[in-house]
């Protein structure tokens, strides 16, 4: 260490830098404040800068019966691409001002602890998954391997062992990967999968078209995992789904299955999905299982995996050990029907090899907090193992820099989660979940009672309500099921979506306007371009044979009955608007 009295010094016997001391040894002693303390004791300017970035954050709350975004206007304060020529400062700025200038870039965006706020799967978090994501922010821990994770990679261990147990697996025989979101789960069971089929692939690349097999409602990041690992978008084999209740075609998917067992085209993936975004599908996973073992691959081919997409669907298996007789929570008698149901649909989960789920959707936890869960812990971290580091060493017996995509990986979303399942425990999910799906079901009939509304998917058994505005004096049910049925009705179905559309965009101009309905503020709702087909374009070969509709998704723990009335008040509203514009 240099002594004080040397010409040179920087630093004095306590390591403190000496006032005479370089530039750059004036700018850290200046910086150090600007990091968290390294001991207990004194001042921690992070604890009150968080303090202070809170409490402006805060500040952009609206009062009560304000509007669904934060701040005072919702207008974006940029224009692109010209935000992008901007260069980094010269010199520091403070971090007050920085802070400022972050708390800012929130104003206008969409407020997802309003009410008001039901457009989407958009859940508020709750707040121990909040304070726990904080956390490894300070002390950032990663769980690429034991050494600079320590116990905080419990969380990530736990959380599968209780994910695990709750599909109905041995949870020390199960493992679990947090990672990037659902398509991260999709991308890890494609991957698991193709290790699994073609062990040579690994070293050799893939070099046979194996196919991966997804209904009609599976999710579009499948045309990212194909692409992303080199197997080809034109390897997934889209099998049609059953016109009534849009779940794989079991006679399709045996057809399809038999045809590649005679060619000697193996199959590296079936995968299942659990509860879709807007009409809340359950493929019927069991089904799948016997028809997958029923024609294994070729001779030479590994066993093609099964997977469940269920980051949507996981949520209802927390009804698992639920008595539906006494119905101890005393949800109503049509909910404790549609929860029973989601229930008898997704508890056949336990016949997948692998998972997928988001806590940031039905757990109610920050993004981003996607898991995937392996039933196969021994079998899915040795096929996928890589080779050692020379600069890390195995200091725990938790290592799982070996077989992850990333290697570098927060411990944000595992804390997120593990603190849900922890906080809220099976029946607190359960009451969030049966609580919001009684506001949908209130929603439903307020719309059923509109002569010119209708619902456009009564049978859905999730937290969105799906739902059509006619122009007044229209029997609106007579007339969707003309639409719906009726080839002929064609021209009414295109015309009619297109008036959803165009109340769905007036919805949101008023939104973003904060124009007031009876002196309240509009929502913030939706509208789906398509969510199913119409049944007598059941093959989807006619791109205009779809059905629009508009959709709340009030996933909020403060929506109620209030709220939705104003809701049905504001889309009337919004219609006789669209209909004055268009007559015009």
């Amino acid at each position: 260490m240099a002594n004080s009295s040397d010409k040179n010094a920087i630093w004095n016997s306590d390591g403190e830098i000496l006032g005479n001391a370089p530039r750059w040894a004036a700018y850290r002693k200046q910086l150090n404040s600007e990091f968290p303390a390294p001991f207990k004791g004194g001042a921690d300017t992070l604890a009150e800068s968080m303090k202070k970035a809170v409490e402006m954050i805060d500040g952009l709350r609206p009062e009560p019966g304000g509007p669904a975004f934060l701040g005072n206007s919702s207008k974006l304060d940029y224009t692109y691409p010209e935000v992008k020529d901007c260069k980094i400062p010269e010199k520091s700025e403070s971090l007050d001002a920085v802070m400022s200038d972050c708390v800012k870039l929130f104003k206008g965006m969409p407020d997802v602890s309003s009410p008001l706020t039901m457009s989407n799967v958009w859940p508020q978090p709750n707040n121990a998954s909040i304070i726990a994501s904080m956390l490894p922010l300070i002390f950032a821990p990663n769980i690429i391997e034991g050494e600079y994770a320590w116990n905080v990679h419990k969380a990530e261990l736990e959380s599968g062992g209780m994910l695990a147990d709750l599909f109905g697996w041995e949870s020390t025989k199960a493992g679990a990967v947090y990672t990037y979101g659902g398509s991260g789960c999709w991308l890890y069971g494609l991957k698991y999968a193709l290790s699994r089929v073609f062990p040579g692939s690994r070293e050799k690349g893939v070099r046979v078209d194996g196919k991966v097999l997804v209904s009609g409602q599976a999710h579009y990041c499948r045309q990212n995992a194909t692409d992303w690992t080199g197997l080809g978008m034109d390897n997934v084999i889209v099998i049609p789904t059953d016109a009534e209740s849009n779940k794989m075609d079991l006679k399709a998917l045996e057809a399809t299955l038999k045809d590649l067992t005679e060619k000697g085209i193996p199959v590296v993936e079936v995968v299942c999905t659990m509860g879709t975004t807007d009409a809340s599908v359950f493929d019927p996973i069991a089904d799948v299982r016997r028809l997958l073992d029923k024609y294994p691959n070729p001779a030479g081919y590994g066993k093609a995996l099964l997977y469940a997409d269920a980051v949507c669907g996981w949520s209802w298996q927390t009804f698992r050990h639920y008595d539906f007789e006494k119905n101890p929570l005393g949800f109503s008698a049509e909910a404790l029907r549609v929860i029973r149901n989601n229930y008898e649909q997704i508890k056949g989960i336990h016949y997948a090899d692998a998972v997928g789920i988001d806590f940031h959707k039905f757990g109610f936890s920050p993004y981003i907090s996607s898991c995937f869960v392996y039933k196969d812990a021994a079998e899915f971290e040795n096929i996928m193992r890589r080779g050692s580091y020379a600069y890390l060493q195995e200091v725990t017996p938790y290592n799982p820099m070996y077989y992850t995509l990333e290697v570098s990986r927060s411990a944000a979303g595992s804390l997120a989660g593990w603190a849900t399942l922890k906080y809220l425990g099976l029946e607190g999910l359960q009451a969030v979940l049966g609580g919001i799906l009684e506001v949908r079901l209130y929603m439903d009939s307020l719309v059923e009672k509109v002569p010119d509304m209708v619902v456009a998917d009564p049978d859905n058994t999730g937290f969105i309500t799906l739902f059509r505005v006619y122009p007044k004096g229209t029997d609106a049910r007579e007339q969707f099921a003309r639409e719906l049925n009726d080839r002929a009705s064609r021209a009414d179905l295109i015309a009619n979506n297109r008036f959803q559309q165009a109340v769905g965009e007036k919805m949101f101009e008023w939104y973003l306007s904060g124009h007031k309905i009876n002196g309240k503020p509009s929502p913030h709702i939706a509208y789906s371009t398509g969510f199913r087909t119409a049944s007598w374009n059941a093959d989807g070969t006619d791109a205009e044979g779809t059905v629009y509709a508009l959709k709340t998704y009030p996933m909020n723990v403060y929506n109620n009955s209030s709220v939705m009335d104003h809701v049905i008040t504001c889309v009337l509203a919004a219609r006789d608007e669209v209909e004055k514009e268009m007559n015009n």
